[in-house]
């Protein structure tokens, strides 16, 4: 993929994600637009801080380490152009990099670095169960 084909994919990501968000400003879910207008950066902030936590484990930041880089590579399983679907695997890889993690480190240690509302990740970690 060439850089110009980057640059377009990440710009109709970011119009899909905005519109996203906006249907659900429109529908008067403000609390949920503004949990999924910040939850990739609300992970990439929970998955920095557990690398830096020296309570955790360096497995579980291996883990961590190929997680994001998971995250950060534009190229999916399924293209996160795809409303809802594209960011699912995301939120499953997600989810089971932090299933090990709570392997290995206290529950408590993931919410200290959370910036989101605790209820998502939650959410977050129950998908991890199931």
């Amino acid at each position: 993929m060439t850089l110009d084909g980057l640059v377009v994919a990440l710009a109709v990501l970011i119009a899909v994600w905005v519109a996203f968000v906006a249907g659900l400003i429109l529908a008067g879910r403000r609390g949920a637009a503004r949990e999924l207008a910040a939850f990739i950066p609300n992970l990439v902030q929970l998955f920095r801080g557990l690398l830096g936590d020296p309570r955790v484990p360096r497995r579980a930041k291996v883990a961590l380490a190929i997680g994001a880089m998971y995250l950060a590579l534009p190229i999916d399983l399924i293209p996160d152009f795809i409303p809802i679907a594209g960011h699912a695997d995301d939120a499953i890889v997600a989810a089971l990099v932090l299933r090990f993690v709570l392997g290995s480190a206290r529950r408590a240690v993931l919410f200290e670095h959370w910036r989101g509302d605790p209820r998502t990740l939650d959410r977050l970690l129950a998908l991890a169960r199931a």
